[in-house]
């Protein structure tokens, strides 16, 4: 009996240790998913004024402080200059700075696509959410291309 507990014991502090356990860093192809997907969600809903799609695919933390109609009302301007991102589907992603987790376990992507007239810039965090990287803060301008 006592040997069982013990057993329970240790497997229930492996797991935990395992569950805490800082996340792998995702392969350069997972990398350019995570941000294509992200940005092209956040486009349909821009075109669309529906962001309970985009409010689903969100980590748990970013859907508790934000609800749809605050994503909304947070991406306004994109709406209202009818700003379509969709370009970004064929153009792949440039790093402006080296990809990494951080302390907290959160993926940091930063970078653009090199589109015309302008360029689309993305600082976008991920975290691990209900067991897959999901996005956690999503910050995008689309300024011309020859301002950096």
């Amino acid at each position: 009996m006592r040997a069982r507990i013990i057993l329970a014991l240790l497997g229930a502090l492996l797991w935990a240790g395992s569950a805490m356990a800082e996340p792998a860093m995702p392969s350069e192809a997972v990398q350019e998913k995570l941000i294509k997907t992200c940005l092209l969600t956040l486009n349909d809903a821009n075109i669309t004024g529906n962001y309970t799609v985009l409010h689903a695919k969100l980590a748990k933390p970013f859907r508790t402080q934000f609800s749809p109609d605050k994503l909304k009302q947070g991406f306004s301007t994109f709406a209202e200059k009818q700003i379509d991102l969709s370009i970004i589907a064929i153009k792949t992603p440039v790093a402006a700075t080296p990809t990494k987790i951080d302390n907290r376990g959160v993926l940091q992507l930063r970078g653009y696509f090199e589109t015309q007239p302008s360029r689309v810039h993305y600082e976008l965090d991920f975290l691990v959410s209900e067991e897959e990287w999901k996005p956690l803060s999503i910050n995008v301008r689309v300024r011309p291309a020859s301002e950096n």
